[in-house]
């Protein structure tokens, strides 16, 4: 196939917004490395998505030597693996090799991943140091993983069935063409499944997009709930700023969370308090997503309330004439 040029390759394969360690860490490694893979190999997505499992595990087998030499080249190996986990998706898109197997294949690695790594290293320390503590940070780091993904799903699949429902209400009023299809209703916040083998959706922390966007939006689409945050001095600048660099405005969240955990606290070697801080950051972030959620959902019943209210002005002003023919 004809590989585009590299800016070309970045427009066509990394995402609107994403993490920050990835737009800065990851994205300048991995896309020209996708570029150079499509032109020169026949190497698919499913294949790096194996390789970056196996890298991972490699970066566990370090971790669980304990000893802070092996706790940097753990901390090194899984850096590469998760490059190789972010270069699967860019090259299905460029190569339009993706699959929905695949997806869920790089999803179910991730947290294998996380769990052989958040075990070795948790495990290494108690064995060098026989303190129990480490066993349950082994626990909580899963625990919180699996928290993450849990509840992005369950976010994702209201969000989704909010917007199909308004939407589909909008159409039987009237208020939007049933034949156009913007794909609002397919916007997705805090997709489970990383955007890997389809388009890149806009995720939790994009609600400066839509505020840009919301008067311009579709019936069916409710603007987001002005909050405290938005309201903070400097907040909008910084995050205008943000998404201009590409960058989510949630600073930490899942990617975070792996990251301190699995390189900065090796790099360091202080695994205890980098993991405490990182759990404590990860579950106010949670906290802040289950808060947009109650108040998307609070726009959810309002919005469905207004469609109520004008279908019944809609039948009172369609009953009126034939009531007064009936009347003379």
């Amino acid at each position: 196939m004809r590989v585009p040029s590299l800016p070309e390759v970045r427009r066509l394969t990394e995402k609107e917004r994403d993490a920050w360690w990835t737009v800065l860490l990851v994205d300048p490694v991995a896309t020209p490395l996708v570029r150079w893979t499509a032109m020169w190999t026949r190497v698919t997505p499913n294949q790096i998505t194996w390789a970056a499992l196996v890298l991972g595990l490699g970066a566990a087998a370090c971790f669980a030597q304990g000893d802070w030499q092996w706790l940097v080249a753990g901390a090194v190996v899984y850096h590469v693996s998760f490059i190789l986990d972010c270069m699967d998706g860019k090259l299905a898109r460029l190569t339009g090799k993706g699959s929905a197997f695949g997806a869920w294949l790089d999803y179910i690695f991730d947290r294998v991943r996380v769990l052989a790594c958040a075990v070795a290293l948790m495990g290494g320390q108690y064995r060098q140091s026989e303190d129990v503590t480490y066993i349950w940070l082994a626990v909580a780091v899963v625990f919180l993983d699996m928290l993450r993904y849990m509840d992005a799903l369950e976010i994702w699949k209201v969000r989704l069935n909010m917007r199909r429902r308004q939407r589909e209400r909008a159409e039987e009023l009237g208020l939007i063409d049933p034949s156009q299809n913007n794909g609002s209703d397919d916007d997705a916040d805090d997709t489970p499944v990383k955007a890997a083998r389809v388009p890149a959706q806009p995720t939790a922390g994009d609600a400066s997009a839509a505020s840009a966007t919301a008067s311009a939006a579709p019936a069916h689409v409710v603007p987001p709930a002005k909050t405290f945050i938005t309201r903070l001095p400097g907040y909008v600048r910084l995050r205008d700023f943000l998404v201009s660099h590409r960058i989510r405005i949630h600073l930490f969240s899942g990617i975070e969370f792996q990251m301190t955990i699995f390189i900065v606290a090796p790099l360091l070697n202080q695994i205890f308090w980098p993991t405490v801080a990182a759990g404590v950051l990860l579950l106010a972030f949670e906290v802040l997503v289950v808060y947009r959620l109650l108040l998307a959902t609070r726009a959810f019943q309002r919005t469905m309330a207004r469609y109520d209210r004008l279908e019944a002005e809609m039948k009172s002003e369609t009953s009126s004439p034939s009531e007064q023919a009936t009347l003379v």
